[in-house]
C-alpha cells in the first residue's frame, strides 16, 4: 500500500496525511482487542486480590468493564496496558504489555508500506509509542492533587517536543490510528495543518504533560474523524492534540513512531528494533517474544538505576510559560 504522489505532496505541505483503510478491521485490529481482554482480566484479578476493587466485573463488555474498574479503584491504570515504560521511577514490577498482537500491529506490512513511502525502506520502530484507552471524562477518576481527570484530553504539542535534542535531526514519523470509529465527541485527534513549517516550538511543562502555550498557536485545528482501519501519518513538528471524550464509551487508539535505521530515537534508554530493511532483511525483528524481552530487560535495568536521566528538554521558567 504505497502513497500516491498527491498524498506524499499533502504530507509535505500540511504535515500530515490521513490514509483510509490501512488496516483490515477484522484481521488486524480485532486480534488486538481480543488480546487486551486478557490484560484487563489480569488487572481485575490483581486489583480484586489486593482488595482495591469490590468486583472483577466479569459480566461487563470490555469498555464498560474498564470504566467500572477505574471508577471502583479510583485510579486510571493506563500503564498496565501500555507497550512502553514510564519516563521516571521504573520499578522491577512496573506493568506494561508487549503482546504478540500488538507486535503484529507495529510490523503490519501495509502500515510499513505507507511508512516507506515517506521515510524510505530502512525502517526502525522508535520506542516512543503508546496505547490510549480513554474513558469518558465524566466517568474518569479525578486526581485529588490537581482536580483534573487522571486521563483526559491530550494537550497541544509536537512529537519533536517530547524527545531529547539528540533526535533533532531524526526523520521521525508519527502514526496514529484508532481501534474504533472516532469523532469529535469521543475525543479524536486534531491537527494544525502546515504547523510543521514553523519548526520546533517552545513547550511548557504542566500537570497535563508538555504543551504548547495557546498564545503560540496559529490557525485552526482540523479534526481527524476516522473509521476503524484508518491511520494518520504526521511530521514530527506537526502540532496536534485530542478532544475530550464526552461520549459514553471509551476511546481507544495507538500512536507509534518510526525513523530511518541509524538515526537517534530521542529515547536512548528505551528499546527500538528494525521493523523493515530492504538492504539487510536479516536484521529485522520477527519474533514477538524477542520484542517483549527487550522491554522486560529494559525494565529490569532501569529499576536498578537511581537516575536514568530526563526525557524533558523544557523548563517552566521559560518566559513563554508565564
Amino acid at each position: 500500500m504505497q502513497l500516491t504522489t498527491e498524498q506524499i505532496a499533502q504530507f509535505h505541505e500540511d504535515g500530515y496525511v490521513l490514509v483510509k483503510g490501512v488496516f483490515d478491521p477484522q484481521e488486524d485490529i480485532d486480534p488486538v482487542i481480543e488480546e487486551y481482554k486478557s490484560v484487563l482480566d489480569n488487572l481485575a484479578h490483581d486489583l480484586y486480590a489486593a482488595g482495591e476493587i469490590s468486583s472483577r466485573y466479569e459480566e461487563l463488555p470490555f469498555g464498560e468493564r474498564l470504566i467500572a474498574i477505574y471508577q471502583d479503584s479510583g485510579k486510571v491504570h493506563a500503564q498496565y496496558f501500555d507497550f512502553s515504560l514510564p519516563q521516571a521511577n521504573v520499578q522491577a514490577d512496573t506493568p506494561f504489555w508487549a503482546g504478540p498482537a500488538v507486535f503484529r500491529m507495529l510490523t503490519n506490512e501495509r502500515l510499513l508500506d505507507v511508512t516507506e513511502s515517506i521515510i524510505g525502506g530502512e525502517i526502525y520502530s522508535n520506542p516512543v509509542q503508546h496505547v490510549r484507552l480513554k474513558p469518558p471524562e465524566r466517568l474518569t477518576p479525578i486526581n485529588p492533587e490537581t482536580g483534573r481527570v487522571q486521563l483526559g484530553k491530550t494537550p497541544v504539542h509536537q512529537d519533536h517536543g517530547v524527545v531529547l535534542p539528540e533526535a533533532d535531526d531524526t526523520q521521525m514519523l508519527t502514526v496514529w490510528f484508532p481501534l474504533m470509529d472516532v469523532n469529535v465527541e469521543n475525543g479524536c485527534l486534531c491537527v494544525w495543518p502546515g504547523s510543521h513549517h514553523r519548526g520546533l516550538i517552545d513547550h511548557c511543562p504542566s500537570t497535563r504533560g508538555l504543551s504548547v502555550p495557546g498564545k503560540l498557536l496559529q490557525g485552526k485545528a482540523v479534526p481527524m474523524i476516522m473509521q476503524k482501519g484508518d491511520a494518520v501519518f504526521m511530521h514530527k513538528q506537526t502540532l496536534h492534540a485530542s478532544y475530550a471524550n464526552t461520549s459514553d464509551q471509551i476511546r481507544w487508539s495507538f500512536d507509534l513512531r518510526y525513523n530511518p535505521i541509524g538515526q537517534p530515537t530521542g529515547r536512548p534508554a528505551f528499546p527500538g528494533f528494525v521493523a523493515r530493511s530492504r538492504n539487510h532483511p536479516e536484521t529485522m525483528l520477527r519474533e514477538p517474544a524477542e520484542w517483549e524481552k527487550l522491554w522486560r530487560d529494559t525494565r529490569d535495568h532501569l529499576a536498578t538505576v537511581e537516575d536514568a536521566g530526563s526525557f524533558n528538554r523544557w523548563n517552566a521558567d521559560n518566559p513563554v510559560c508565564a
